[in-house]
């Protein structure tokens, strides 16, 4: 069974499977080497499961250790297998299963904690090893070729901010604001008042950390919050990384909130992986390990919901393989500190964590996975006609301008931590949560 799976599959490049003392190998007899690869698998049930159900029990082996690459290469076994699964053809006609998602009820706020505490309430001490110094968990945008992660990912918020068309003193709420840095950089680069909601505990306390040590807690207020209990409007809508948690029954009221929220001649900018096609998905392994109850909307999924609101799609731009940069870079650093992440976990946490950053990058470089970034706006006049105001983005603050923050900081006496100014804007047990952690 799983022979006949691969020998379909595997039609560049070569791929050897051994199970036991068996073992063959499909694909193109004289493959190169850098198209072959080789995997071991420990038994015969193991190959009976992934022969039934690939797309999570590969996965699954892996982590369990009953299936290994031959060298331990797991990113050559994936890219093997990558460059094959971009050939299979795109799926234009809804499943039985995606149907069903759209009608039944979507999911609660409760449900969408627990989603996101399975996630992003793991140690921070993980993120900190291999993301970037401002912690951005999300697509980053490579101007050019040989630009560092750092670099990337500050030229990502510009970006994001430019389209946004900022004044100083507009307000801005951030639908699943991370650690903070969005909203940060916002508030200290275009003098914006920032809300930021998220559901992560872990999240919380560091963001707000993070605005007493920059002295902005009084410009950029984080709450832990479900967005669709937020109340007001605001000027700008910013969401990055936080649609494709939602859950396709729960797009209407989305894209509803977003509507409400918006002041009449309000701007939002979405941030989101998207999938080619006319329909989207979920991946089994990663719905079931990594982010449960997400969902990867198409394009047309996501214009269709907006529009359905009431909202002007102003701008849609295509992030082809930026986030495909940006996972070899997770990788990658994420290997650097495999015995670091194996002290805070476990050796098995390690292999799901190295399948998930892995098997991801192989679906933005070889698969349908792209990032989509959707501006709409609840007036068609609200923006310039033209995308020239999105052309000169504002730089991140200097070097130098870092270097005196950080000057502050110590001045303060605090390691890591600015003491709160402004004692009266500030409930008192935010400023205890502010000096219980470490920002960066």
């Amino acid at each position: 069974m799983l022979k006949a799976f691969l020998t379909k599959l595997i039609r560049h490049g070569a791929l050897t499977v051994r199970i036991g003392d068996q073992s063959f190998r499909v694909g193109e007899a004289d493959a190169p080497p850098e198209l072959s690869a080789t995997m071991v698998i420990r038994d015969a049930w193991t190959a009976l499961r992934i022969g039934l159900n690939p797309f999570l029990c590969f996965g699954e082996a892996y982590v369990d250790g009953t299936m290994v690459p031959e060298d331990g290469d797991l990113w050559q076994l994936l890219k093997v297998i990558g460059i094959n699964l971009g050939d299979r053809p795109l799926r234009h006609r809804p499943g039985l299963m995606q149907g069903l998602r759209r009608l039944l009820p979507g999911m609660s706020p409760s449900a969408s904690r627990r989603n996101v505490a399975h996630h992003y309430d793991l140690s921070d001490r993980l993120y900190r090893l291999f993301l970037d110094k401002d912690m951005q968990y999300s697509c980053a945008y490579f101007e050019r070729p040989d630009v560092g992660l750092d670099a990337a990912q500050a030229a990502k918020k510009a970006h994001i901010a430019a389209k946004l068309n900022l004044r100083p003193g507009m307000s801005v709420l951030d639908i699943g604001c991370g650690w903070g840095g969005m909203a940060l950089h916002l508030a200290r680069a275009h003098n914006a008042e920032v809300t930021g909601v998220t559901l992560s505990n872990e999240q919380f306390d560091v963001a707000v950390a993070r605005s007493f040590a920059a002295q902005l807690e009084s410009q950029v207020k984080f709450q832990l919050k479900d967005y669709r209990h937020v109340e007001g409007r605001f000027d700008r809508i910013v969401s990055v990384g936080m649609f494709e948690h939602v859950g396709q029954a729960n797009f209407a009221t989305y894209f509803r909130t977003v509507a409400e929220r918006l002041n009449d001649d309000g701007v939002a900018l979405i941030h989101t992986i998207g999938r080619r096609g006319e329909f989207g998905g979920r991946n089994q392994w990663i719905n079931k390990y990594i982010f449960p109850g997400g969902y990867i909307p198409s394009l047309s999924q996501i214009t269709q919901a907006a529009e359905e609101a009431g909202l002007w799609i102003t701008d849609v731009e295509s992030l082809r393989l930026h986030y495909a940069e940006t996972l070899k870079a997770w990788r990658e650093r994420f290997q650097a500190h495999r015995d670091e992440v194996r002290e805070i976990y476990d050796e098995r946490f390690c292999r799901m964590w190295e399948f998930y950053l892995a098997s991801c990058e192989m679906s933005f470089r070889y698969g349908d996975m792209m990032v989509y970034q959707v501006q709409v706006a609840r007036r068609v006049d609200a923006l310039p006609v033209t995308r020239d105001y999105m052309m000169a983005p504002a730089a991140e603050p200097s070097a130098v301008e870092l270097l005196k923050m950080r000057a502050s900081e110590v001045k303060k006496g605090v390691p890591g931590v600015v003491q709160p100014i402004g004692q009266g804007k500030t409930r008192p047990e935010e400023r205890d949560r502010a000096a219980r952690i470490e920002p960066f």
